[in-house]
């Protein structure tokens, strides 16, 4: 779908124009209906005419279908974050009242859990199932390398490449 930019440098923002006053009621229609609400609906659909922006296409044969398929990705995101919330949420209710942070403290939280899901979906599905029983499980090597039915030496690389990537977020 991409192409290369044309000699004209304003075809990519005619094209982009286009598919915004063409198709942006349509797609905010169908997120709302599809989330239920009109808000959310409005930011998924800006997110997605940034996203769409951001990808310098010049070129769209099917623009719906092409908006859907950008909008589902921000919107599998988006439950994924919103799922997060929820658990985050949750524990937070079990606390006694003393100990739940501050509304400051908790969206620095929540934004540093956003971060650390998305590095770990970077993560090849092995390498984050042995990080997650290793650090949330409180697993030992070996019974990481036992549960996975890989070798001690294989965990141990896997940890290393989780912790590479970790440290890629912290930076």
């Amino acid at each position: 779908m991409r192409e290369p930019l044309p000699a004209d440098p304003h075809a990519h923002l005619r094209v982009i124009e286009a598919l915004y006053s063409g198709h942006h009621g349509w797609l905010f229609e169908t997120l709302k209906k599809k989330l239920g609400n009109a808000m959310d609906a409005a930011d998924l659909t800006h997110d997605t005419f940034t996203r769409v922006l951001a990808s310098r296409v010049t070129c769209i044969e099917q623009p719906r279908a092409y908006l859907s398929c950008v909008a589902k990705g921000i919107l599998v995101n988006w439950y994924q974050r919103k799922a997060l919330e929820r658990a985050y949420l949750e524990a937070l209710s079990s606390l006694p009242p003393q100990q739940v942070p501050s509304p400051e403290l908790r969206y620095v939280v929540l934004e540093t859990l956003h971060q650390i899901d998305h590095m770990l979906d970077a993560l090849p599905p092995l390498v984050k199932r042995a990080f997650l029983l290793s650090q949330i499980g409180g697993l030992k090597y070996h019974d990481i390398a036992e549960q996975l039915g890989v070798s001690l030496i294989t965990v141990k690389r896997y940890m290393k490449q989780a912790f590479v990537q970790c440290l890629l977020l912290v930076e």
